[in-house]
């Protein structure tokens, strides 16, 4: 069982926490609807402590790990907001060139889950670089709600313009290999469908987690291999699956998809109740996997 998770929440409090969390409920109604389910014996701090991360859970590799160096690095983007910034990790005392991958995080900002997520690409031999969207607003702000609200007042071109040129700055990292691969979770989901469409060349991999697909007239320059990582009960971005399937088909593109049973939206978030540690563990070994095949 999730350690992070009361027994028996009803799927409706995942589907409506997904809802909130990308701007389709207002954090009202969510409450609202939460409030429901107190006839079934829940309490609101039982309920809010399980969806809510908890971001103390998540570290898996810690930033003072003797085999990895963690630094944060500013990057030019003139055709974004100017500067962008974000955490780069490396193994210790690099002396040859590595992989490098880009580590995008979800619609709020580059929080502690996705740092952590970037030391573990560096625990097995990546140079991972994870920007922070936020950082002309100042930064990821310390929670999840203000990042998310502040993403929302965000110029989407510009963001994405701000990750090309984050691209850009890690494949041509002193110690890269100049082979570029990009993972991103939600949002950083999207962001490498988009990567992978935008510039034919520029990634030698791409896993999805539970992103949508880049828009349609872009995805016939997608060259780059991908693995696309579904969660089963993520009905909304599981319903744009068929078309992009068919537009990968279409062009020829290498890909794999993986549909996690009874996985929901976020299951690789180690930080909140969606986390279903058995499909996180083999998504991300399938995701180490593809890219030892596909950037070294």
């Amino acid at each position: 069982m999730n350690p992070r998770q009361p027994d028996h929440i009803p799927q409706d409090a995942f589907d409506w926490y997904d809802e909130y969390a990308h701007g389709l409920m207002d954090r009202r109604t969510f409450m609202r609807k939460l409030a429901g389910l107190a006839t079934l014996g829940f309490t609101m701090s039982a309920l809010t402590s399980a969806l809510l991360p908890n971001y103390a859970l998540a570290e898996q590799v810690s930033f003072n790990d003797e085999d990895i160096k963690a630094t944060y690095e500013e990057f030019d983007s003139p055709n974004g907001h100017g500067k962008g910034r974000g955490y780069l990790v490396v193994p210790s005392n690099v002396d040859t060139t590595l992989p490098v991958v880009l580590v995008i995080h979800e619609n709020r900002g580059l929080n502690p889950y996705v740092k952590d997520v970037a030391r573990r690409l560096a625990k097995k031999g990546f140079i991972a670089f994870a920007p922070d969207a936020l950082f002309s607003l100042g930064g990821y702000p310390g929670n999840d709600d203000e990042g998310r609200a502040m993403q929302k007042t965000m110029d989407k071109a510009k963001i994405q313009n701000d990750f090309l040129a984050a691209a850009h700055f890690l494949k041509t990292h002193a110690n890269s290999n100049g082979k570029l691969g990009a993972v991103g979770f939600c949002f950083g989901g999207y962001m490498v469908n988009y990567l992978a469409a935008v510039d034919a060349n520029l990634l030698s991999a791409g896993v999805p987690f539970y992103g949508t697909p880049a828009s349609k007239s872009l995805r016939k320059n997608i060259k780059a291999p991908l693995m696309i990582q579904l969660g089963e009960l993520d009905k909304r971005v599981n319903d744009s699956w068929p078309e992009y399937e068919q537009d990968l088909k279409a062009n020829n593109v290498e890909y794999i998809m993986h549909m996690y049973k009874g996985a929901n939206h976020g299951f690789h978030n180690d930080s909140t109740a969606r986390y279903d540690e058995k499909n996180a563990e083999l998504a991300w070994q399938r995701t180490i996997a593809f890219f030892n095949k596909n950037l070294t």
